[in-house]
């Protein structure tokens, strides 16, 4: 049941990163939500390695951290699918 809940956070992650990030991303909503769930991943080892990973309450540093990995990774994402997609086209 972790894997879905790694999905569905994932997902949420990839659309606000994807309304953070300024101008129209071309990348596909597969790609999006494998970047969310790795952006979430990497936030919750940083929230771990710095000591704020569990906390009373909401945890409201770790959010923040999954949230700034999602937009980073979609960014990138973004880029590497633009570069990939940009040397199809090129072959043809």
């Amino acid at each position: 049941m972790h894997w879905l809940w790694a999905i569905i956070v994932g997902f949420v992650l990839g659309l606000i990163a994807r309304a953070i990030l300024p101008g129209k991303q071309h990348q596909p909503l597969w790609l999006t939500t494998l970047m969310g769930i790795i952006g979430g991943v990497l936030g919750n080892a940083v929230a771990t390695w710095i000591g704020v990973a569990d906390t009373r309450g909401i945890d409201w540093t770790r959010h923040l951290l999954q949230l700034v990995g999602a937009v980073v990774l979609v960014a990138l994402g973004e880029m590497l699918y633009k570069a990939m997609r940009g040397r199809r086209h090129e072959m043809t």
